[in-house]
């Protein structure tokens, strides 16, 4: 007999394709790619982070963060800042260019998710956030939780 949970690796990777796929159809016409959507997201939730620590929370090779931040730094969607703790790093923050269009983008995302959520009783899609928010807090690497030291002395 299967278990409930023996596809659930299969599920959410599908629903976050799913939900991946129909954002960024809605925001083709901003010319970013998955990649640059998800920095985006992230100086969300962190504004000013070290390429390390964005390296860190993409899971990605910090070369590729560099490069990543290049391209967008010539879009005019991050500028890197000198780090006030350390004179060998930068940070990287949104701009205001990034900071305007935050506005629509949260619209959208919002229709995609009501989308993505349809049929699922508005008293239910809290129990599902916090079921989601468990599994992520079961299996985050506590040193992932560590900030920049500065940054988080200054919030």
């Amino acid at each position: 007999m299967k278990k409930d949970t023996d596809r659930l690796g299969l599920l959410l990777h599908d629903a976050t394709r799913a939900v991946r796929k129909r954002f960024e159809s809605r925001t083709s016409h901003l010319g970013l790619s998955t990649a640059q959507w998800r920095l985006l997201a992230q100086l969300s939730r962190e504004p000013r982070a070290t390429q390390a620590r964005l390296a860190d929370l993409l899971d990605i090779e910090p070369i590729s963060v560099s490069r990543l931040i290049d391209r967008m730094e010539l879009g005019g969607w991050v500028r890197r800042e000198p780090d006030p703790c350390d004179r060998r790093a930068r940070l990287v923050a949104p701009t205001e260019k990034t900071l305007a269009a935050y506005a629509g983008i949260q619209t959208i995302a919002d229709e995609v998710y009501d989308e993505a959520l349809e049929g699922i009783p508005a008293e239910r899609r809290g129990e599902l956030a916090a079921m989601l928010r468990t599994i992520v807090t079961n299996l985050h690497d506590a040193e992932a939780e560590d900030r920049h030291p500065c940054i988080k002395a200054s919030r």
